[in-house]
C-alpha cells in the first residue's frame, strides 16, 4: 500500500483535475486538495466549512445520506439542495472496504465533468483509501496494548522491551513522524478508531497524572501519524475532534460516539513530535503535563503543546512529586481551604511581578486591601514577600498546586 490520505487524495485531484475531499463515514474531514481555481464557485459553502471546522452540518450530511452513499458501491452524483446549504451539486466516491463504508470522497459536479474511464480510475483510488483506513482502525485497536505497555512502564529495560515491541507492530510506519496527544480525563471506552492515528489506548489516571491520590478514571492516549514534525495539523485537528465530541449532535460512529462520555471539562496535551519511537515515553509525559497545564490555566488550552506551556514544564514534574511540593511548610497553611481568597491575592501579585496597582486593578480592590492581604499572607507562610527567593518558592508552590488541581 502507498502513500496517505493527503498523497491518495492528491492524486485523486490531479486524475480529475479538480480538488477533491476525504470524509471518513462521520462526515469529519481527513484531507483535502489544493484549491488554485479562479472560480470563486469551485469554494462553495460546504467545502469551504468542511475544510475550516472539519466537519459538516448535520442537514448537510442527511441530504447526502438521502442519496443511498452509505450503500453505493460506485459513484453518486448528488444534486445541488440551496434549502440544505448545498449550493453546487456533488459527485460522491464511496470508500469502501469488504462492504463496510470508510468514508467519502467528494467532488464539485461540473459540465462536462470526468467521465466513465476517469471516475473508474478514481474508483481504484478510493479503494485503496478503504483499504487504508481500515487497517488503520484495526491496527490502533489491535495496538492498545503494545502502546500502553510503553507510555506505562517504567524506566530501564521494561520500557525498552516496551518500545522494541511496539516498533515491530508498527513495521516501516515505526520510523516515520509522530507526535502523542494526551486527552484527559475520558471516561467510556477508547474510540474504535481514529483518523491519523497509529494507535490508541486508556492509560490510568493515577496521583503523577494530576488526578489526586489513587486511581482517577482513565486518559485517552493517542499515537498520531505526520507528514512532518513541523506540521502539527493532524494532530491538533484530531486533539479537537475528540475534545468536541457529539456536544452539538447526536452520537454517530467512531471517535464521535465514543466521546460522547468524555466529559467536558477534558483538556487535551501534545508533547514534542519526533521520528521513530526512541521518545515516546518522554514524549507521552510531556504530552500529559501539557494537559495539565491547560486544565490549570485555560488561556493554554483546551489544546496545549508542551513547547508553549512556559514554566508548567518544569512545574509539572513537581507537582507529580507530592513529597517536593505538597507539603512545603511554607504554602501548608495558605492552601487550605480557609484561606482561598488569600492564595489567589498572593498569586495574582506574583503572576504581576509584584507590582501592586496592576495587582489590584486585576483584583478589583482597592491597593490598602491588597497590603493587608499580603500582610496576612506574610504572616501564613513566613515569608517576606520583598524577598526573591522567598517569592520564587511561594509562585512555584501555589502553581503546583493550581496543577494538582
Amino acid at each position: 500500500m502507498k502513500g496517505d490520505y493527503q498523497d491518495l487524495v492528491d492524486e485523486l485531484s490531479a486524475l480529475l483535475g479538480a480538488p477533491a475531499t476525504l470524509e471518513n463515514r462521520d462526515f469529519r474531514l481527513i484531507a483535502f486538495g489544493a484549491h488554485d481555481s479562479e472560480d470563486d464557485l469551485a469554494m462553495d459553502p460546504v467545502r469551504t466549512r468542511s475544510i475550516l471546522t472539519r466537519q459538516s452540518t448535520a442537514a448537510v450530511r442527511a441530504w447526502f445520506e438521502g442519496f443511498g452513499i452509505t450503500r453505493a458501491t460506485a459513484p453518486v452524483r448528488i444534486p445541488a439542495a440551496p434549502e440544505a446549504g448545498v449550493f453546487r451539486g456533488r459527485i460522491c466516491l464511496p470508500v469502501r472496504y469488504r462492504g463496510i463504508a470508510q468514508g467519502y470522497v467528494w467532488l464539485l459536479d461540473a459540465e462536462p465533468g470526468p467521465g466513465p474511464e476517469q471516475l473508474a480510475a478514481a474508483m481504484e483510488v478510493a479503494e485503496r483509501i478503504g483499504v487504508l483506513m481500515a487497517e488503520e482502525a484495526k491496527a490502533g485497536a489491535d495496538l492498545s496494548r503494545e502502546f500502553r505497555a510503553v507510555v506505562t512502564a517504567g524506566r530501564g529495560w521494561q520500557r525498552d522491551m516496551a518500545v522494541a515491541a511496539l516498533r515491530v507492530a508498527l513495521g516501516p510506519g515505526a520510523e516515520g513522524p509522530h507526535a502523542v496527544l494526551c486527552v484527559t480525563p475520558w471516561s467510556g471506552q477508547a474510540p474504535p478508531s481514529v483518523p491519523g492515528a497509529a494507535a490508541v489506548c486508556l492509560v490510568p489516571r493515577t496521583g503523577g497524572d494530576g488526578g489526586g491520590e489513587g486511581p482517577s478514571g482513565f486518559a485517552l492516549a493517542v499515537l498520531v501519524r505526520l507528514r512532518t514534525t513541523d506540521q502539527l495539523a493532524p494532530v491538533l485537528s484530531t486533539a479537537t475532534r475528540l475534545l468536541a465530541g457529539t456536544a452539538a449532535g447526536p452520537a454517530g460512529a467512531g471517535v464521535d460516539a465514543a466521546t460522547t462520555t468524555t466529559a467536558r471539562t477534558a483538556t487535551a496535551g501534545v508533547g514534542l513530535p519526533g521520528t521513530g519511537l526512541a521518545g515516546l515515553p518522554g514524549a507521552w509525559e510531556q504530552a500529559v503535563a501539557a494537559a495539565r497545564a491547560a486544565a490549570a490555566q485555560p488561556g493554554l488550552g483546551p489544546v496545549a503543546q508542551w513547547s508553549q506551556i512556559g514554566p508548567y514544564r518544569m512545574l509539572a514534574a513537581l507537582a507529580a512529586a507530592p513529597e517536593l511540593a505538597r507539603d512545603d511548610p511554607a504554602a501548608r497553611a495558605l492552601l487550605a481551604p480557609a484561606h482561598a481568597e488569600l492564595a489567589r491575592t498572593a498569586e495574582v501579585y506574583l503572576d504581576c511581578a509584584g507590582q501592586a496597582g496592576r495587582t489590584a486593578a486585576a483584583l478589583g480592590i482597592h491597593r490598602q486591601t491588597l497590603y493587608y492581604r499580603l500582610a496576612r499572607v506574610e504572616k501564613l507562610t513566613g515569608l517576606d514577600l520583598d524577598a526573591g527567593e522567598d517569592r520564587l518558592l511561594l509562585h512555584m508552590a501555589l502553581k503546583a498546586s493550581r496543577l494538582r488541581g
